[in-house]
């Protein structure tokens, strides 16, 4: 198995200063079908070694290597952020078929009959069918948590980067939504991050445990 189908990160440091890194000396290498949760206290680097790995902050030094390049291809990465990064403005449909588009078209011709295929899916897959043309302000926190989730399913990328993308859920629903993306990441061969908080919850999704302490990554 070779670069084009892992990730690598090597020596790496996390942060927006030099002089002040979050998190340093990072080196791990993520195969297809590994799911990752980080966990450690709040400001302690972890979003931002999520936003790192998705493009959005360049690391202050070392390497990141997504599947063989230094910066992930269009559609490769789904980055479900804390605040969700919805457009609350406009409807589930309209923010879920932006996720479809992201995946499985080009730049250069962003329709295709695949983006409503893969969005009615995902959208299905949530639960909030009964949602779609509603606008995304008017939903729940869940609702909007599930809106958010249903974008990347609907993008089906080949790397996952969950920010406690279970918040703001209840029990049941927590249930559902996880057990449909961790059937997304096995049937894939899918890659998945997760910062997690509740290390109980930690244990029954992920294959590797690393904890943020002190300046670094440590596994469990």
């Amino acid at each position: 198995m070779g670069d084009y189908d892992s990730i690598t990160i090597t020596n790496a440091s996390v942060g927006y200063s030099k002089d002040e890194p979050l998190i340093q000396g990072i080196s791990l290498t993520l195969k297809p079908g590994d799911i990752v949760a980080i966990n450690g206290v709040s400001g302690i680097g972890k979003t931002t070694l999520l936003k790192t790995l998705a493009g959005l902050v360049r690391p202050i030094n070392g390497d990141v290597t997504i599947f063989g390049n230094k910066k992930a291809k269009r559609g490769e990465v789904g980055y479900i952020p804390q605040r969700l990064g919805l457009i609350r403005n406009s409807t589930v449909h309209h923010n879920v078929i932006l996720g479809a588009m992201a995946g499985h078209t080009k730049p250069w011709f962003p329709f295709s009959r695949d983006t409503k295929i893969h969005t009615k899916k995902a959208i299905e897959a949530m639960g909030i069918e009964s949602k779609t043309r509603v606008q995304v302000g008017k939903l729940s926190g869940g609702q909007q948590r599930r809106v958010a989730i249903a974008r990347t399913l609907a993008q089906e990328p080949k790397l996952i980067l969950a920010d406690e993308f279970l918040a703001e859920l209840d029990e049941e629903t927590l249930t559902k939504v996880m057990d449909v993306v961790l059937d997304y990441v096995k049937k894939k061969n899918a890659i998945m991050i997760l910062v997690e908080h509740d290390l109980s919850r930690a244990e029954k999704m992920a294959t590797r445990i690393l904890t943020a302490e002190n300046g670094k990554l440590v596994e469990n």
